[in-house]
């Protein structure tokens, strides 16, 4: 089993709270914090766009990542949401033991 941590944006700390809400009551992440806003640039349809926006970051497995992706994808309004998962190489045992326990 490998642990993740799941990055997502999204353009409303309200719509970021749900999700994260969502995500964590559906056992899909043991655990999901909100921050922000951050300034985002980044181009769409041929031209540079900026937008303030909230960070969700979510803890999970590699078992779950499928159906979390699938569910952010209906619950995010973005055409092309942010959903980056980066492997959590080394944490603390007892954390890892944490995550493991509540997504089970």
């Amino acid at each position: 089993m490998r642990y993740l941590q799941v990055f997502v944006t999204i353009d409303s700390q309200e719509k970021a709270e749900n999700i994260a809400k969502s995500i964590v009551e559906m056992k899909l992440a043991a655990c999901a914090q909100v921050s922000g806003p951050i300034k985002s640039f980044y181009w769409w349809q041929g031209r540079v766009e900026h937008s303030d926006e909230w960070y969700i970051i979510l803890k999970t497995t590699d078992e779950k990542f499928d159906k979390l992706e699938k569910t952010i994808k209906e619950l995010h309004p973005y055409e092309v949401p942010e959903i980056i998962a980066h492997e959590i190489i080394d944490a603390n045992k007892d954390y890892l033991d944490w995550i493991k326990e509540t997504l089970s």
